[in-house]
């Protein structure tokens, strides 16, 4: 199973939910772009909260040096992401694909972040509430539906919000996986006690 993780925005919880997902499976995880924090990229923080040794964590095909949409820091380092270069890593495994920012922030000129969705990728949204948040959550889900891109699951994260969920759910009528709430903190050990109550859900997709 491959499995896209995406937002409906930047710090909604992604990369907690695709380190979740990851240990919940012991899957395989790979962020195609990084741009910024290279020193502790997504793909460090997905190292220390999983706890599992079957994990392989491939490296990023474009490592770019400013936190910034992935177009702009590509243009910065002297590079242009192309999709053909974007080589899929060769695994045996589950894998988990971990977009960056939302499905239209631009790679290039032309592609997007929903560019990257193979169609073999199960895509799961992660959600989080604030003011605009359902607008932004189904915006999303219609995009990639729009695309003939199958949503196959959905992840709230933070404080809870059931008029928001709920209407989310009742009008796409995509799969709950599950809630993750806000913490005081994330380590191994909290990591995996939500790999242990999503991954019957996971395996269900």
């Amino acid at each position: 199973m491959k499995l896209f993780i995406t937002g409906i925005g930047t710090d909604v919880g992604k990369t907690i939910a695709s380190s979740i997902i990851t240990e919940s499976l012991q899957a395989d995880y790979w962020k195609p772009i990084q741009a910024g924090d290279l020193e502790n990229s997504d793909s460090h923080k997905i190292q220390r909260y999983i706890s599992n040794d079957k994990t392989v964590i491939h490296p990023n095909s474009y490592a770019l040096n400013t936190p910034a949409s992935p177009h702009y820091a590509a243009e910065i380092d002297g590079v242009i992401i192309d999709l053909n270069k974007m080589v899929e890593p060769e695994t045996n495994n589950h894998l988990v694909v971990e977009g960056a920012g939302g499905v239209f922030v631009p790679i290039n000129n032309t592609d997007c972040v929903i560019d990257i969705i193979r169609p073999d990728y199960k895509v799961v949204v992660v959600s989080r509430h604030y003011l605009g948040s359902i607008n932004h959550t189904l915006l999303t889900i219609e995009a990639l539906q729009n695309r003939k891109i199958k949503v196959t699951g959905i992840i709230f994260s933070g404080e809870e919000n059931k008029a928001t969920e709920s209407i989310i759910l009742s009008k796409t009528g995509i799969k709950f996986i599950g809630r993750i709430e806000q913490e005081p903190y994330f380590d191994q050990n909290v990591i995996k006690d939500y790999a242990d109550q999503f991954r019957e859900n996971l395996l269900s997709l």
